[in-house]
């Protein structure tokens, strides 16, 4: 039997409800924005109490597919102001659906200066815990928990970005050897922040798996997958090599690389740091840096990193390509372990390295500090830290950062930064960026790797490309996919049915599968027009349909009109 948890925050109870019928074969991102767009009333503060902070594993999550065992999580964004859903690897995921918690959802609001920890416990101990000690950094966050908790636990929790309401903050998630892995997108850790939520702490289910109603045909099922992700030249080798930072030359080659706040799509030294540097550093360096690392237990995709320092101590894990696009090639940065070491220091604020470096290069154009000045990059991330007036502009994200600066180019589409591919020379995800109910996020439906049949440069197809993305996205979200389990689920989509047939002893078919997909779209679309947003917000900033890219010289030149049209799914 599965349960949703609910935490009110303003009563300091916790109580569960078997799951309504109405969300009964919904998992990740389809529970989330479910919840979110039914339970949150229209007008809400999203840091106040009305909004509501949802977690939810995949409807696979827990089980031993591969890669199948992220964290959605959800709310009213306080960057968008619309709905979202970030997701995340780690643990958190499979130990929340191994306990039969299909969903954990936080309302209401601490009392002022209270923050709690919940504990998630077996067999229905669930706790919320008052503070006592003061929050520096995630990482000593996280050797806390593990000290008082043991290290049989999985954690879910906010950094002081979190903590003090700023707009960049991620909800960080602890991996099989407790590094921190992000649903970093949105805002949602300023959500739990508001909510007085420090951190949430679940105890590994031992002993207790999900069993299949087909227990063989799932097992079955689950092989295949393997195999085919193990055989695919990019799940089975290049992603364990070189992680994301494979694509990163390919980027800048195609001319839509973030360089200098978006102002190039081409990085001059993008040789030093390319995926190649990265891997032969790694190499040279040894010690604790590494490749092939996993983010969740059973997948074989491996794709995490160690960066290692000259002296071959870990630095940060896992720096991964938008990391590099962001707070590198956009911030002016040529140099791997000035990235690394900004990487280290975001991730202990607890805060969205894109929206981060988005705002950084907002604040580098506007003069507050030169591009590629690493020491005051690093004061200006304590500021964020310490929540200081010029702290809090750059934490609360780069649409804040440019107003207050008075900077023209500011990349955002609905309130959220660009991530790391320029839309005016990726007009697939200039699509994606404009009409997602979620604001500029590559997750959300990322045409990088359709060039092959979609010329980039050009507006043909690219609606009908973008459709096609986002729907595949919300289904993998909701089963609890990374997305880098692309490859042989969008091949044979069977796969992804058969999954779900056997753990559930459904009858669905690949019909039914995609339905679920168009139907969240349009709920999430739904929820962000009764709070105010029409179609003329579905559109990019001025100054990225009539500033010409260099090299290419593009601009975003999509029409409104037909961009409107990328949810007839008929």
């Amino acid at each position: 039997m599965d349960y949703i948890v609910r935490v009110n925050m303003s009563t300091e109870s916790v109580t569960r409800e078997k799951v309504p019928l109405q969300y009964a074969g919904l998992g990740g991102r389809g529970l989330t924005s479910s919840l979110v767009y039914h339970e949150v009333p229209a007008g809400s503060d999203p840091l106040g109490k009305n909004n509501k902070l949802v977690m939810a594993p995949g409807l696979l999550g827990g089980t031993g597919a591969s890669s199948s065992s992220r964290l959605s999580v959800g709310a009213k964004s306080p960057l968008t102001g619309g709905i979202k859903e970030a997701n995340a690897g780690g643990t958190a995921g499979g130990y929340l659906a191994r306990s039969g918690i299909r969903a954990l959802v936080i309302e209401g609001e601490a009392a002022a200066g209270r923050h709690y920890i919940l504990y998630l416990g077996k067999n229905q101990d669930y706790q919320l815990v008052k503070v006592d000690f003061e929050v520096k950094g995630i990482y000593a966050l996280m050797t806390q928990l593990r000290e008082k908790y043991g290290d049989s636990i999985s954690v879910i929790c906010a950094g002081p970005a979190g903590m003090n309401k700023m707009r960049s903050a991620a909800v960080v998630v602890s991996d099989p050897e407790f590094n921190p892995r992000f649903a970093a997108r949105g805002g949602l850790g300023a959500v739990m922040g508001s909510k007085g939520l420090l951190a949430v702490v679940i105890e590994s289910p031992r002993g207790m798996q999900r069993i299949p109603a087909d227990r063989s045909r799932f097992i079955e099922t689950s092989r295949k997958l393997n195999r085919l992700l193990l055989e695919n030249p990019k799940t089975g080798k290049t992603f364990r090599e070189f992680g994301t930072t494979a694509i990163t030359k390919v980027v800048s080659e195609i001319g839509c690389l973030p360089t200098r706040n978006f102002s190039q799509g081409s990085f001059e030294e993008v040789e030093s740091i390319s995926g190649e540097a990265l891997r032969d550093l790694i190499r040279e360096r040894g010690g604790e840096g590494c490749s092939g690392k996993r983010c969740m237990p059973g997948c074989v995709i491996c794709c995490s990193n160690i960066i290692p320092g000259p002296d071959g101590k870990a630095v940060v894990a896992n720096l991964q390509y938008e990391t590099l696009a962001l707070m590198g090639s956009n911030c002016g940065f040529s140099s791997l372990d000035d990235i690394a070491r900004l990487n280290y220091v975001c991730n202990d604020i607890g805060a969205d390295t894109i929206e981060m470096g988005a705002a950084l290069g907002v604040a580098m154009d506007g003069g507050v500090l030169p591009f590629g000045d690493l020491a005051g990059t690093l004061k200006l991330l304590e500021e964020v830290r310490e929540a200081t007036p010029l702290g809090r502009v750059i934490g609360n994200g780069a649409l804040i950062t440019g107003q207050v600066l008075g900077v023209k180019r500011i990349p955002v589409s609905k309130g959220q930064a660009f991530p790391g591919y320029d839309p005016r020379a990726l007009k697939g995800n200039g699509v994606t960026y404009s009409t997602s109910a979620m604001g500029a996020d590559h997750t959300a439906g990322n045409a990088f790797g359709d060039r092959a049949t979609t010329d980039p440069l050009k507006t043909d197809g690219q609606v009908a490309l973008s459709r096609k993305l986002q729907l595949r996205a919300a289904v993998l979200d909701t089963l609890g996919f990374c997305i880098f389990a692309r490859p042989p689920l969008l091949a044979d989509p069977d796969i992804m049915v058969d999954l779900l047939n056997s753990l559930y002893g459904w009858d669905m078919d690949s019909s039914g599968l995609w339905k679920i997909g168009e139907d969240l779209l349009k709920l999430e679309c739904s929820f962000n027009r009764r709070e105010g947003f029409g179609p003329e917000y579905d559109r990019l900033p001025e100054i990225f349909t009539q500033e010409p890219l260099p090299p290419h010289n593009t601009v975003f030149d999509m029409e409104p009109q037909e961009m409107a049209r990328v949810y007839d799914f008929d």
